[in-house]
């Protein structure tokens, strides 16, 4: 770890491999997000595209950026960044690589709320993504109710929200069938999850609630988090208010868990590899919350690129490639923490 000081007498520590992961890992998502604002059926070369963005280009060159394409590779950035993110804090509070909004039934609270404003309202737009919201922080509410009584940590918390996401994947069944056939297609591809048609009105909620939870959670919980991972009696005695900390961290976890769902849907198993990934390149014991922050949105671009390009003449929802490479991931953990004899 190396530590930088100021003139005023204030000290910065940071780790050198954790800052150059993140580095990377930023400019790798600004580059992939490069690329994808000039592919498509109205080809643009990478300097035509940032010539366009600082405001040098044609018309038509800014016309299709600004309307078309850049709304949808920036709620790609923000959302890969919120479930990364979440999933880092998750992962901290459980202290289990298995700790992350998919296993825990926060994505699909978000799903029970959109799926119950399509089926039962009929909307769709800031409607469902209200519904989204609503429905995530309320199954937040619920587990962690649930789970207090055992200090809402650890084992308790996984067990708890893998019986929740079971009933309410049993309730958005249920209500998949009241669907009709039409309301039932645009729900299925909103629940697989897709950045198909983002406009300007998708990115603007959640931009707003990352502006908020980032500070709070890089600058006023980040250093308590740290020290909840060495258990809360360690906690407690340097000085750390357990409860409160965990309270607020949950619930930041949580609405950007719910913010990103409503901004494409639950996307699956970037919350859940995207931090892991930070770890495993970082080499560093923590949370590591802006490294896993860089990767979850490399990831979450870069698999936005390849379903648009996967196959020719058709793109595929992002959920199905993130839910394939998550999906393998996921097994391979598995395998790994059994060979530990930590499961």
């Amino acid at each position: 770890m190396s530590v930088i000081r100021t003139t005023g007498g204030l000290s910065v520590a940071y780790r050198p491999r954790a800052l150059l992961v993140g580095t990377g890992c930023a400019l790798l998502a600004l580059a992939v997000g490069v690329l994808s604002l000039g592919s498509g059926e109205y080809p643009m070369s990478p300097t035509a595209v940032l010539r366009t963005l600082v405001g040098q280009g044609a018309v038509a060159d800014t016309f299709v950026l600004e309307q078309l394409r850049l709304p949808r590779v920036i709620t790609a950035l923000l959302v890969g960044a919120a479930l990364a993110l979440a999933g880092a804090v998750f992962q901290s509070l459980v202290r289990n690589p298995l700790g992350s909004p998919d296993v825990l039934g926060f994505t699909q609270g978000a799903a029970t709320g959109a799926l119950t404003v399509i089926v039962l309202i009929g909307g769709g737009g800031a409607a469902l993504a209200g519904g989204a919201v609503l429905g995530g922080v309320l199954t937040g509410a619920v587990i962690y109710a649930l789970a207090a009584r055992q200090g809402a940590h650890g084992y308790p918390l996984i067990l708890v929200g893998i019986g929740v996401a079971a009933i309410l994947t049993g309730v958005n069944g249920y209500l998949l069938t009241r669907a009709q056939i039409p309301d039932a297609a645009r729900a299925v591809l909103w629940l697989t999850g897709s950045l198909d048609g983002r406009q300007w009105s998708d990115v603007l909620p959640l931009a707003l609630a990352m502006a908020v939870l980032l500070p709070v959670v890089l600058l006023g919980c980040a250093r308590p988090l740290r020290v909840l991972e060495m258990g809360d009696d360690a906690a407690h005695g340097l000085g750390v208010p357990v409860r409160r900390t965990r309270m607020a961290l949950l619930g930041c976890a949580v609405l950007l868990a719910a913010f990103a769902a409503a901004a494409a849907g639950p996307v699956a198993f970037v919350a859940l590899t995207a931090p892991r990934l930070a770890r495993r390149l970082t080499r560093a014991p923590g949370p590591n919350l802006v490294p896993s922050l860089c990767v979850g949105a490399a990831l979450m671009v870069s698999a936005d690129f390849v379903a648009q390009r996967l196959l020719n003449g058709h793109q595929l929802p992002v959920g199905v490639v993130t839910g394939v490479l998550g999906g393998g991931y996921l097994v391979w953990l598995l395998a790994t923490e059994r060979k530990r004899g930590r499961i």
